[in-house]
């Protein structure tokens, strides 16, 4: 169960106190199946295992995994379209008629109300965890707005939890174009093998993407040397973690490299035991990354 990519929120320790009724609170936000004329409903499912009795988070030290669930109606907007089509025609060539403005609106609920029940449903899953002692909510998901959506469950079942975007006081386009010039990156970081350089004079601007390439090289120099600036950078961690950092601080494409993965052995027993095992590696390096995130780009914590 490890992320691929983390959009991070901070809250401040006194919201961290409030977070130990979180399973109880979770478990009266359940997710539930879409009513036949619903598009979608979202909610909470356990983390592990299945059923009304399976908690509703998984705890492992100060860190507690929840996870996120929707069941979404897939009805594409063109289907709907061809098949209204099909009936104002219908009536134009029986009738002898038009069909106006309201009656075709009529005519499309009375076509939701038909099809709605029919259409087959799309589950997603997403994985997050708060980490009380540090303050983090850690979303496995690139996007912002499936990240706001998540963090809205959340409020939803707590009633109130104030986590914040992050604030860096570090411009992270600006730190980040100078580790590539320069080469000059904290310690324990090295460059990884891509990146992605835009002209930030114009929303127009020249974009220039690397994949598999040697970031010192002279021509990714020569895009920085004409004015381009980092948007995201492929970076590696102590050389146990790959990433690429955006200048939103969103972590894409996140990998364990084999020293973490060796660590995990294959010792355990059970699904219970494996889950524990890997969730603590997950956020005990983790904790490491984005203590390192707060200290190279000034993320501080709500008080």
């Amino acid at each position: 169960m490890f992320f691929r990519n983390l959009t991070l929120f901070r809250f401040s320790p006194s919201v961290a106190e409030d977070l130990a009724r979180l399973d109880e609170a979770l478990n009266d936000h359940r997710l539930r199946p879409c009513g036949p004329l619903e598009m979608g409903t979202r909610g909470f499912v356990p983390p592990v295992g299945r059923g009304d009795d399976a908690p509703m988070t998984h705890v492992v030290k100060a860190c507690t995994l929840v996870t996120v669930g929707s069941e979404e109606k897939l009805l594409p907007s063109a289907v709907v379209n061809d098949e209204l089509q099909r009936k104002v025609q219908k009536i134009a060539d029986e009738e002898g008629r038009k069909v106006g403005g309201r009656e075709r609106k009529r005519l499309k609920e009375d076509l939701l109300t038909e099809l709605l029940p029919r259409a087959f449903v799309r589950s997603s899953r997403m994985s997050a965890y708060v980490d009380r002692k540090n303050g983090w909510l850690v979303l496995d998901t690139s996007s912002r707005k499936s990240a706001e959506n998540a963090l809205t469950q959340v409020r939803e079942a707590l009633g109130s939890f104030p986590a914040v975007p992050l604030a860096p006081e570090e411009g992270p386009r600006v730190l980040m174009t100078d580790w590539l010039a320069s080469g000059n990156l904290p310690g324990g970081l090295v460059l990884g093998d891509e990146c992605e350089l835009r002209d930030p004079a114009t929303a127009t601007g020249a974009i220039a993407r690397c994949r598999r390439q040697d970031l010192d090289a002279e021509e990714v120099k020569e895009h920085l040397r004409n004015g381009k600036q980092v948007f995201q950078l492929g970076l590696v961690f102590d050389e146990r973690i790959s990433f690429v950092l955006g200048e939103d601080l969103v972590v894409r494409k996140l990998k364990f490299l084999d020293a973490v993965v060796d660590e995990l052995g294959d010792s355990q027993q059970d699904a219970a035991a494996e889950m524990d095992a890997r969730f603590a590696l997950l956020t005990l390096e983790l904790e490491r990354l984005l203590g390192k995130l707060e200290e190279w780009f000034g993320l501080p914590r709500p008080e």
